[in-house]
């Protein structure tokens, strides 16, 4: 197993491999196309395929084929073995002097959960009003978005007024608003959008939960208003469900690793509207 672990931490040892290893766990459990890789991280093709190759053979990416297409994504097993290596083996089962492990979650106190995409003017908005009804008062529910639009998209503020949201404190978020020295502690940070998973986050304090929630954006679609209208009624049930699942988690008597766990297989469930 020594060499494996040596093997794959070579391999990671490379910066430009390194980014994408890094770029496929923020996207994890998504299937990511590879040609969306070397776009986003402005790779050419062809060296990204060598990466990615690299990458599949030391155990840490897999692949998969969907019709014409080549789709990767993290191996979970063999990259929690490779970090249970070095907590373990290496760090002697001391985690607490190898890296700063926060305390287990459960307490009293509410739960500070953010959820984050690029414009945050419809799918983090939905999410944030989503979870403010169905958690009630267990958390305390954000939104940002990274690149922030300037007011809400009509169609997401007819929907949430469709549901019978209360909609008066909602607004666009810059993410600075929250990684500011007074800005509160994060439990919970979930992306909803491929953009923002993409994108750089700041490293926020205390290790929160981190989950990646996509879900299709219904700003891009096209055709009649009854067409966009259905697009953002589809985005709305998709994190409805998700929001669901979250909520009904016990949260308060699940550790960090049960917590991440729920939360990654969550972001595996289908986005099909829900009623």
């Amino acid at each position: 197993m020594i060499e494996q672990i040596t093997d794959q931490l070579t391999i990671l040892g490379h910066p430009q491999r390194i980014t994408v290893f890094r770029m496929l766990m923020r996207r994890f459990p998504d299937r990511v196309p590879a040609g969306e890789l070397a776009a986003e991280l402005d790779i050419k093709p062809s060296t990204m395929s060598n990466y990615l190759n690299a990458l599949q053979r030391s155990g840490l990416v897999k692949q998969e084929r969907s019709g014409t297409s080549l789709l990767y994504s993290i191996e979970m097993k063999n990259v929690q073995q490779m970090l249970d290596f070095l907590i373990v083996d290496c760090c002697r089962g001391r985690p607490d002097i190898c890296m700063p492990f926060p305390k287990d979650t459960a307490t009293n106190r509410k739960f500070n959960v953010l959820f984050i995409c690029s414009g945050n003017s419809a799918r983090s908005i939905f999410a944030e009003s989503l979870l403010r009804e169905i958690g009630g008062d267990r958390f305390n529910v954000y939104s940002a978005g990274t690149r922030p639009s300037s007011e809400l998209n009509p169609f997401a503020v007819q929907v949430l007024r469709d549901k019978g949201h209360d909609i008066s404190a909602l607004r666009p978020k810059t993410l600075s608003e929250f990684s500011a020295p007074d800005a509160p502690a994060m439990d919970f940070v979930f992306t909803v959008c491929n953009q923002a998973a993409n994108e750089e986050c700041p490293a926020w304090e205390g290790q929160p939960i981190s989950g990646h929630w996509g879900v299709e954006d219904p700003v891009k679609a096209e055709g009649t208003d009854a067409e966009k209208s259905l697009a953002f009624q589809t985005a709305y049930g998709a994190l409805k469900r998700r929001i669901q699942a979250f909520s009904s988690l016990p949260v308060e008597s699940l550790d960090r690793i049960a917590l991440q766990s729920a939360v990654d297989e969550i972001g595996r469930t289908p986005t099909e509207e829900t009623k």
